[in-house]
Parts: structure tokens; sequence; C-alpha cells
């Protein structure tokens, strides 16, 4: 309970931080004589509520886990600060790695009520604008050591498949040539 009263302290103080985004609760506030606190907490369980029950949760939990990241990406590439690139690539590898562990459980996954939700709020934990958020800690955690440990069995793998597909290529252009001088 004392965990929820501090984050509910926490979300009050930043709905009167001057943004955007304040803005509208302010004018919300004012119109419907509701605290912004109130309204906050309340749409963010008609959000919660819905992506369990709702349809097309699947759609908005990729939205947000592909949308927003992919603009920061975006504007962090137009930076010439190295380290908003390392932020981004980071949460791009989570979310590649994360990626290829749901496709393979994806059955199972299925039957869980809440995934949507889960996924959402996995996904906004990973591009939180906090120090050690998601991303950062599995890809220093989980990623990376792993990575780590297999990358000479990855490079020969790289390196075989390279070879074969250029082997296919050569093979191909050769029959491709002798095709047409018949």
């Amino acid at each position: 309970m004392a965990s929820y009263m501090g984050f509910l302290e926490k979300l009050d103080k930043k709905l009167h931080e001057k943004n955007k985004i304040t803005e509208y609760f302010e004018k919300a506030e004012q119109a419907t004589g509701i605290r912004r606190l109130y309204l906050a907490v309340g749409l963010l369980s008609l959000w919660a509520l819905y992506m369990v029950l709702g349809h097309g949760a699947e759609l908005i939990c990729n939205s947000i886990g592909f949308g927003y990241p992919a603009y920061a990406s975006m504007i962090a590439l137009e930076t010439r600060n190295k380290e908003d690139d390392t932020k981004w690539l980071t949460y791009w590898v989570t979310f590649a790695a994360f990626s290829l562990l749901e496709f393979f459980s994806e059955i199972i996954l299925d039957f869980v009520p809440f995934y949507w939700l889960v996924k959402c709020l996995f996904l906004i934990w990973c591009f939180a604008p906090i120090s050690n958020n998601g991303s950062q800690f599995l890809y220093h955690k989980v990623i990376r050591p792993v990575f780590l440990k297999n990358r000479k069995a990855i490079d020969e793998t790289l390196n075989k498949a390279a070879s074969g597909v250029a082997g296919l290529v050569t093979d191909a252009a050769g029959k491709l040539a002798a095709g047409k001088s018949e």
C-alpha cells in the first residue's frame, strides 16, 4: 500500500509539471472539477481494462512498442550525440530478442489473459526515460553476456552461411550466363 501511495504522489507531481500533456490534464481538471490525478488514474485504468478485454489490443501494444521508439530513434539519428544512438540501439536489440522469444512461445502466450497489457507495460519499461530502464537492464544482465559467451560460434555460423550464399549466387549467375549464351 505504501508503494502504491508513493506511486500516486509521484504521478501527481508529474501531472503538475509544465508540458503539453499536463496542459490537457489542467484543462480537463478545470472543466470537470475532478483532480487531474484521478483523471489520470481513471484513464490508465480504462486503458488497462481495454488492453485486457478490448479488440485491437495487440495493435495498440505493438504500436506503443514500435511507434514512439521508432520516432525517438529517428530523432536520435539526427543529433550528433552518440549516447542517444546507443540508448535506442540497446532498445532495438532488446526488442528483437524479445520478439524472437515471443515467436517461439506464441502458442503458450495466447492463453495468458493479460498478455497484451503485460507486454505493453514491459515495452514501456524498456523505453522508459530512466537510467536503468528495461532495455538497459536486460541488455547488460542477459543479452550481452549470452552474446559474448557465444560470439565466436555466431561469427563462424554467419561466415559459413555467407560463404554458402555466395556459392549459390555464383552458381546461379553462371547458369544464368550459360542460359543466355544458348
